[in-house]
């Protein structure tokens, strides 16, 4: 982290240092041009193509509508506007030595007009670049799946959480939500942790369960994306991106409220402070029952930004957000006998006083720096506070109703520190193009976990605190014999991780129609041995655990062939690695991590100028070095330690995904998606049974073995799809008015624990497939709007299931309605 903190002062000294050495060099002194393009009502028109045609010198205007060109020698200049669907302007601008002109492009559209046609210009998803990518690279022209879920999209459907966002991604689907206060999901067949969900471009926790419903986009780089992030598991990557300052006055207040006493109040306001800084202001309060009995959240949250032009090449990008959720844990109906209990939907099988508190606060600044129209720097800088205090019961489970109900008492406080170093450019070298990308980052975070006194004083070596019948809800909470204990802290057992890793990429334009991407990143990560203070002695000791460093490199490769400029056909190899625990048997060292490859080969599509595209995406991940139990210790005697391990397991994981989205007419909004997954253990330990021999009994043995081959991965979802369609009426006496349908589907998947060969695991519960279906409809008059959902009309009734204790029902039928007023 020293290393990384020196690179990035130093390129801090040199961007602030480039007026100097600009104003001390020989070069003669070039004009520039400074405009900016805004729709007919005013408002600023981002992604609009500008081009000198007397030197075919172009640029894009930015989300505020501004561009520039810089260094042109004196002479007038012709400047006409680009965006498919539009009518084309000129304009003449006089350039002079050491000024700035300015212009400024009224399009005869307005802003509504602008997002209607969008799609067909270059907004198509196909085309318009995701910050993910941490490079202006369309996603046509990376050989690899991507996905963008836009503010549209977000609002249309009222998503409130992530993870009603990310139903629209197809070959994502939820796994579990543990307790009702951790989603879960799964891409690809691998679950994706905290390590994969970013927020604009920073490793963020998921722990409160992040707010969706003020985010700009949600964006997903599917598969391996240990190139660009170092240790991430290999389904994806999400990245949530806030909303950013604007240099116009405007915003939005809205309220929203459904069933189950839900209300909602949001806003959002920015505009310029002066000249060069703007402001953006968005926040929520939501309180709301649950059709869960005994179960309430409480959450605000506020993200304030500013940004500062400092000028025409630099710009800093302040943000920062804090979440406060309080969520009563709920782990739904739990199981009996390994099979989903028969209680109600609604039954609470917690306590009355439970609780789940977490505060997320994160504060991060962006430095921009282009240094000319084909060279740019992002240095990034990050921290962010995560604390958890939670008590509850957990793991409502039984073989025949009677429960040993014990009680969980937790307090974690989480602190990140984060920093991104990304140099970008385009060049050629003999006549080849280049869009390279040079970078490093490194974070570190530190996890204090509290230790408290065992509120468990019931039974043997197994504690609980008290008996009840699953299958008697009147035995849950009996007030004279289950009360809140007290509990006393004991211990603060700190632990600490440190990632570091650079990286290069290249996608080189062989031709028009060839095209390759090649890059390597080599990754640092360590993990110290915990410490563990004694808070009544204030004595500090260390953990049992072994300091861990994990080294890796992960290359990618693609190729890309583009026969239509419409049309892109690839295939692809990336790695990512994954730390595995444990003795390695053969260097009686901690292992060393898996590395895991992925193929994939896709094609992406659009058709009718971009107003309608298609991808299809198959890919396969092996991982021929999974880590297993060794059978064999070095001497070669048998092997009953469970932590001594060797590279002998094989997973794999195939699918295949189809992406779809349209605007074929001006209104309406069209996306779905199908994804098919099989993710399974290819080889794993044969049934072995291994002599243990004690004094006591010298003819004692263990059996070890490995999981069933071929068996669906507990958590993974064999198919899943999706559709949501809008459609907003442009004319006539019935324009504003809005028409809504959405439908999800998640497949077959099994919860519980995967079936081992000696048959002693719990064993498998298989859960069918369901289909929710959503309806809405709404009317905008002038700055008013109104929008109603009727969700899961169907009132369908299924589960996640967290392994064979958290079962958790889907919501039945609910309604929420959002009025808004924009100003």
């Amino acid at each position: 982290m020293k290393y990384l903190y020196a690179v990035t002062v130093l390129c801090i000294t040199l961007i602030f240092s480039q007026s100097v050495v600009a104003q001390l060099a020989s070069a003669p002194a070039r004009g520039s041009i400074k405009g900016k393009v805004r729709s007919n009502d005013g408002k600023p028109a981002s992604y609009v193509s500008i081009i000198i045609v007397e030197n075919n010198r172009k640029a894009l205007s930015d989300e505020d509508g501004t561009f520039s060109f810089n260094n042109l020698k004196n002479g007038t200049y012709t400047l006409r506007t680009s965006f498919v669907g539009l009518q084309v302007q000129s304009q003449k601008v006089t350039v002079t030595e050491n000024e700035t002109a300015s212009v400024e492009f009224i399009l005869s559209e307005s802003s509504a007009q602008l997002d209607e046609v969008a799609i067909s210009g270059y907004k198509s998803p196909n085309q318009k670049p995701a910050t993910l990518g941490k490079i202006a690279i369309a996603p046509r022209d990376l050989p690899q799946a991507v996905q963008v879920i836009g503010t549209q999209i977000i609002a249309d459907q009222q998503a409130n959480r992530l993870g009603d966002v990310m139903k629209n991604v197809n070959g994502v689907a939820m796994g579990a939500n543990r307790g009702s206060v951790g989603e879960n999901f799964y891409a690809r067949g691998y679950s994706l942790g905290a390590n994969n969900v970013f927020k604009n471009g920073a490793r963020t926790s998921i722990g409160g369960i992040p707010e969706a419903s003020t985010l700009e986009s949600v964006e997903v780089l599917k598969g391996s994306a240990a190139l660009l992030y170092g240790g991430v598991t290999g389904g994806a990557v999400v990245n949530m991106v806030t909303k950013k300052p604007k240099f116009e006055s405007g915003g939005e207040v809205s309220m929203r409220v459904g069933s189950y006493d839900m209300y909602k109040p949001i806003f959002d306001v920015y505009g310029p402070v002066s000249e060069n800084i703007a402001y953006r202001m968005i926040g929520s309060y939501e309180k709301a029952g649950s059709y869960r009995d005994h179960v309430q959240s409480d959450r605000i949250y506020v993200n304030p930004s500013l940004l500062y032009k400092i000028s025409e090449k630099t710009d800093i990008l302040i943000q920062a957000d804090y979440l406060k959720s309080d969520f009563t844990p709920d782990f739904g109906i739990g199981t009996v006998g390994n099979a989903i209990s028969p209680l109600g939907r609604n039954t609470f099988v917690n306590t009355a006083w439970a609780y789940n508190k977490t505060n997320t606060g994160t504060l991060q600044a962006v430095l921009n720096q282009k240094f000319n129209d084909n060279w740019k720097l992002n240095v990034t800088a990050g921290v962010q506070s995560y604390i958890r205090d939670y008590f509850s019961s957990e793991r409502p489970f039984t073989t025949d109703g009677s429960w040993n109900r014990a009680l969980t008492r937790s307090k974690t406080r989480e602190l990140t520190y984060n920093e991104q170093v990304n140099l970008t450019g385009n060049l050629k070298t003999f006549g080849i193009s280049h869009q390279l990308l040079i970078g490093a980052d490194g974070d570190q975070s530190k996890i204090i976990t509290g230790g408290f006194t065992n509120p468990n004083l019931l039974g043997g070596s197994t504690k609980y605190y008290d008996q009840v019948n699953l299958l008697d809800p009147a035995s849950f909470n009996i007030p004279s014999n289950f009360i809140k204990p007290e509990t006393t802290l004991l211990t603060n057992t700190e632990a600490i991780v440190y990632r570091f890793g650079g990286f290069a990429q290249d996608l080189i334009s062989l031709t028009d129609k060839f095209k390759v991407l090649a890059g390597i990143r080599w990754t640092f990560q360590k993990t110290p041995v915990t410490t563990i203070n004694t808070l009544a002695t204030q004595q500090e000791t260390k953990g049992t655990t072994a300091l861990k460093i994990d080294k890796a490199f992960s290359p990618k490769f693609g190729l890309i062939y583009q026969p239509l400029k419409s049309t892109s056909i690839y295939a692809s190899y990336a790695n990512n690695f994954t730390s595995n625990s444990g003795i390695d048997i053969a260097t009686n060292a901690p292992m060393g991590p898996s590395i895991i490859d992925q193929y994939e080969a896709g094609i992406k599509n659009d058709f009718m100028d971009g107003k309608l595209s298609v991808n299809v995406t198959a890919y396969q991940i092996r991982n021929d070095r999974f880590a297993q139990q060794a059978l064999f210790k070095a001497d070669g005697s048998a092997n009953a330690d469970a932590n001594l391990k060797e590279f002998t397991g094989k997973t794999q994981s195939d699918g295949v995904e189809v992406d779809i989205t349209a605007t074929i007419v001006e209104g309406l909004n069209f996306i779905a998606g199908y994804s098919y997954n099989y993710m399974r253990y290819t080889e794993t330990l044969p049934l072995t049974v291994i002599p243990t021999p004690t004094p006591a009994n010298p003819n004692a043995t263990t059996t070890v073995s490995g999981i069933v081959e071929g068996e669906r991965l507990v958590g993974t979802t064999k198919n899943t799809a999706n559709a949501s369609l809008f459609y907003t009426v442009q004319n006539g006496g019935l324009k504003g008015l809005k028409l809504g349908a959405s439908a999800f589907y998640t497949g077959d998947r099994n919860g519980g624990r995967n079936t081992n060969k000696a048959g002693s695991s719990s064993g498998i519960i298989p859960v069918k497939g369901f289909t929710t279906f959503d309806l809405s409809a709404g009317y905008t008059y002038k700055r008013f709007s109104i929008l109603g959902k009727i969700s899961n009309i169907s009132n369908e009734l299924n589960y996640f299931i967290h392994e064979n204790y958290s079962v958790n029902p889907i919501a039945p039928r609910q309604f929420a309605t959002t009025l808004t007023y924009k100003f």
